[in-house]
């Protein structure tokens, strides 16, 4: 990104440090593959330790500003037109495993809006950034979402239920519409970076049902800004509120949401 905010170089500060820190964690996880109590305890200790180090630099470079993130408490800002919506370890199961797809992710929500948003794959070294109307960038390289407009040639991302969730039903009637007309669907287990590749065009379209705020807050910001666009299961285009959420690039967008809302 040519012009950056000041509040996108602390996002990428914050997440930088953390995702050192992050790093140095999943090389152990990976030696502990093969232990017989397991990384479990060990990763959810790396998980608070990283919220940990991006809750002092966010809120030390903006004390005003509110908090909202997987592992800690929400806290209201003395701004309440601005916090931070922050995911520390996006693919948490995928770290624990010693599989290398994990993230992460901080959005700077303004007056209900995301503002600014960074994604962030140690592993990779990748990161990809968005402000408001300034575009979409993964390091140095400026953001388009796919230009494809044939679905049979698509690939789409999304998340599978797992430990009894509720949805399977909903989602296995997805797949069964989705996967007859496009070249595949991918589950790779970390929203953010879903969205994230949604962005990039690397993945035509996601859907996914049942998430939070940090899984997807920085994510929505990526996709708009590199072209592609956004909405929830029910036409009400607040996939934040409700949890659930379509992306995809602009050509293929109607036609996607028509197939996942089987209308």
């Amino acid at each position: 990104m040519s012009q950056m905010s000041a509040n996108i170089n602390i996002m990428i500060k914050a997440a930088r440090r953390a995702g050192r820190s992050l790093m140095r964690d999943f090389g152990e996880v990976e030696n502990l593959q093969v232990s017989s109590k397991g990384p479990g305890d060990f990763v959810s200790r790396a998980d608070l330790k990283a919220e940990e180090m991006l809750k002092e630099e966010l809120m030390d470079a903006r004390p005003n500003y509110g908090w909202l993130a997987e592992e800690s408490s929400e806290i209201a800002g003395a701004d309440p037109t601005r916090r931070w919506i922050v995911d520390p370890l996006d693919g948490t199961t995928n770290f624990l495993h010693g599989l290398p797809h994990w993230a992460i992710s901080i959005a700077l929500e303004h007056k209900s809006d995301i503002v600014a948003a960074v994604v962030y794959n140690p592993v990779g070294e990748e990161l990809f950034a968005a402000e408001k109307g300034a575009g979409a960038w993964m390091n140095d390289r400026r953001l388009r979402s796919s230009g494809r407009t044939n679905m049979i040639e698509m690939i789409f991302a999304t998340g599978l239920p797992f430990a009894g969730r509720s949805d399977l039903p909903e989602t296995l009637g997805d797949l069964a519409r989705i996967l007859p007309g496009c070249a595949g669907v991918r589950r790779w287990g970390a929203a953010s970076l879903d969205l994230a590749y949604t962005a990039a065009g690397r993945y035509d379209g996601f859907w996914e049902r049942n998430l939070n705020p940090w899984d997807i807050a920085a994510g929505i910001l990526l996709v708009k800004e590199a072209g592609g666009l956004i909405d929830d299961m029910e036409n009400g285009n607040n996939p934040m509120a409700e949890g659930n959420i379509i992306a995809s690039n602009a050509a293929v967008f109607d036609r996607f949401c028509k197939l996942v809302r089987d209308v």
